[in-house]
């Protein structure tokens, strides 16, 4: 494949609206739209093709791959002038180089144009403290994070630094003063970095994502130590991200892990997206949480974790926190998002109709 049928293929994608391109030795490449993936009319590519391309990406990198093809997976990013920006990554699959390019937009929307509730406002302008935004993959985890840091740019003077693998979004310096740093190009790890980084002069630390438990110790020393933290995980909510969290250290410590937790965990956004009924595309439906000292409790002791739930269900009016099945009865009432399609999200589809039963009935008696 020559570069310009790539940049071709990236710059489609981009008009296109994709978040994903695909490229497959023996398979057309894929777009993903909308959450699904469609074949362009090309031919199947050979290794020689995908070769081209890490080629290509690589030309812009200070990353070289061996003549033997010994690195078996990469991360990194890829600038295509006027057109966007991509994360790659490129891995091996039976002798071969395979290469997904997620999409960055070239401009960072508001919290309203990407649909999340306005109490991302306030989480962003925290002082201090762990605030954790987690996803599964591809559910827009790096794009709220480029918004809380975008809102904390324009509104904050302080000193921001990220730490990405690879970056990402490239912010400009409003009020702020903004640090990327890349794993593997600028910094060695996660960890390192965000160690540098309290001896950095830095009022919030963005770590890309905690991998390791060498990281999470790491980013709760920093939270610990007066600085905002935001991180990431892949885990579908709150509670599994707790445990998640706790899951990287050895049982006999998990007491005191829960304890530091309970103590510098301020917030945590967890979204997914989700198909739109009154336009095309997705919408994300997120779960709040602000760590009260009922919350914090309940992090500190494992056997009232379950009660988290109950506890953001209360916190909605006061504290603006919100339950999936809250804000995804929210989006239905608002003809956002079909009810089918809601209830096969739903935590409990049962409760969620009950509850529009009950919303309806209550608007014919006003009536």
């Amino acid at each position: 494949m020559i570069e310009k049928t790539f940049h071709n293929m990236l710059f489609a994608a981009v008009q296109k609206g994709a978040s994903d391109i695909h490229f497959q030795v023996g398979a057309s490449p894929l777009f993903r739209v909308n959450g699904e993936l469609y074949y362009l009319k090309y031919h199947h590519l050979t290794s020689g093709d995908t070769r081209a391309i890490v080629d290509a990406i690589l030309d812009q990198s200070i990353i070289q791959i061996p003549a033997s093809n010994s690195v078996a997976e990469i991360d990194v990013a890829y600038n295509l002038e006027g057109y966007g920006r991509f994360r790659a990554n490129i891995y091996l699959q039976r002798g071969s180089y395979n290469i997904v390019m997620r999409v960055v937009p070239v401009t960072i929307k508001s919290f309203a144009e990407l649909g999340l509730p306005p109490v991302l406002e306030k989480i962003s302008l925290m002082q201090r403290g762990l605030v954790l935004v987690v996803g599964a993959t591809g559910n827009g985890k790096s794009t709220t994070v480029a918004s809380m840091i975008q809102y904390i740019n324009i509104n904050r003077r302080c000193h921001i630094i990220t730490i990405e693998d690879p970056v990402e979004y490239v912010f400009e310096n409003k009020k702020s003063v903004i640090s990327q740093r890349e794993i593997g190009t600028d910094t060695e790890s996660f960890s390192k970095a965000t160690t540098a980084a309290m001896r950095q002069d830095p009022n919030v630390i963005f770590v890309g994502e905690m991998r390791d438990k060498e990281t999470v110790d790491t980013v709760l020393r920093a939270s610990e130590t007066g600085h905002l933290v935001i991180s990431t995980m892949h885990t579908i909510d709150s509670i599994s991200s707790i445990a998640r969290l706790l899951s990287f250290f050895p049982t006999d410590q998990e007491s005191n892990i829960r304890k530091r937790l309970s103590k510098c965990l301020v917030a945590v956004v967890a979204q997914r997206l989700m198909p739109r009924k009154d336009t095309i595309g997705r919408i994300p439906t997120v779960e709040i949480i602000r760590v009260t000292e009922g919350i914090r409790e309940c992090i500190a002791d494992s056997s009232k974790t379950n009660d988290i739930q109950l506890y953001i269900e209360k916190g909605k009016d006061m504290y603006g926190m919100q339950t999936f099945d809250q804000h995804i009865l929210t989006l239905v009432k608002s003809g956002k998002i079909d009810l089918e399609v809601a209830k096969q999200a739903a935590n409990s589809p049962d409760d969620l109709t009950r509850s529009l039963m009950l919303d309806n009935t209550s608007e014919q008696e006003d009536l």
